[in-house]
């Protein structure tokens, strides 16, 4: 009758937990709710604890390699780097990091590559960390300032950098143009995106569709772009030089999702610094890490690289004549 007992017990606390982790979904209503989380992750220190400076996935290598977690991250900034050939741009290229979080990506494009960085971000919180987190001594500076409405002028920028914040624009037309539009004639973009497949070539079937909404709801996302997709809308922009560039990361940044969830393991201190409360929050995010490696790893999502470069000011003008 014991293990009647134990199983039941276990059964109503599995059942709980699940309508907690439901009804707790931080799910996107606007700006001010991506805002929102990116404020309380950055306040109570769990997520920068465990997942360091970086708040991206790491780079494993092609084939991947057993890596440190950490070192993986700072890995990717390079890989990065090298996959659109900034690393053969002079120091004292000006640098927009849309998206920065607490500034990691930014620390190393400045102090690495000698780059001028301006890192923006939604969250007031990130943007505090990051100034405490930055050397005087690097030319890095960093702002509150909206993705869908940047506030800096036309072509201000040599390159214009983002990673992993693409899900959270609910309009990735406007997104697109942002990006292209602070860039200078004959600068670079490079972004790195959490993508779905592209659902227009195969839809998702009756079991993606509610891993999907929770991979959306989770962490305040109103939508994934399809790596076709997106690479479409920034040469609809106009403003592109040639063709643009993607490439599919998936394998090289898979281990990422299963090693952050080792880390809570691995990392026991975690346990005592932030006590039963922040344990229990960190347990909140292992059923979306979960879901987000059965996605990855099932081609649901894909991890999308893409590079474009401005047009000169005619050919601008040309390519947008042709799309009006």
């Amino acid at each position: 009758m014991s293990w009647l007992l134990a199983l039941g017990i276990s059964l109503a606390l599995l059942f709980i937990g699940l309508v907690v982790y439901l009804v707790t979904a931080r799910r996107y209503q606007s700006a001010d709710s991506v805002a929102n989380a990116y404020d309380q992750w950055t306040e109570d220190g769990i997520l920068e604890f465990y997942w360091g400076e970086h708040i991206h996935l790491g780079h494993y290598g092609s084939p991947p390699q057993r890596q440190d977690f950490l070192a993986a991250k700072v890995d990717f900034v390079h890989e990065m780097v090298r996959w659109a050939g900034l690393d053969q741009l002079p120091r004292g290229t000006t640098v927009l990091d849309v998206g920065c979080g607490i500034g990691g990506s930014s620390r190393i494009l400045a102090r690495d590559y000698g780059f001028a960085v301006t890192g923006v971000t939604i969250s007031p919180q990130q943007v505090a960390r990051a100034q405490e987190l930055t050397p005087a001594d690097l030319d890095a500076t960093f702002a509150v300032d909206d993705a869908m409405a940047l506030s800096f002028p036309d072509a201000s920028f040599d390159v214009v950098w983002s990673i992993e914040a693409g899900p959270h624009m609910p309009d990735k037309a406007v997104f697109a143009r942002e990006l292209l539009r602070v860039l200078k004639p004959g600068g670079i973009l490079v972004v790195a995106d959490w993508n779905q497949r592209d659902d227009r070539q195969v839809p998702l079937n009756f079991w993606e569709r509610p891993v999907m909404r929770q991979l959306l709801d989770q962490w305040s996302h109103p939508a994934f772009a399809s790596i076709e997709g997106f690479a479409e809308l920034l040469a609809e922009t106009g403003f592109v030089a040639g063709e643009v560039e993607t490439a599919d990361w998936t394998a090289p940044t898979l281990p990422s999702w299963l090693d952050s969830i080792w880390q809570g393991i691995a990392r026991p201190a975690g346990l005592v610094r932030f006590g039963l409360f922040g344990f229990i929050k960190s347990v909140r995010e292992v059923p979306t890490l979960l879901l987000m490696r059965l996605a990855f790893g099932t081609g649901l999502c894909r991890f999308g690289m893409f590079r474009a470069r401005r047009a000169a000011g005619s050919e601008a003008n040309v390519a947008i004549a042709a799309t009006t």
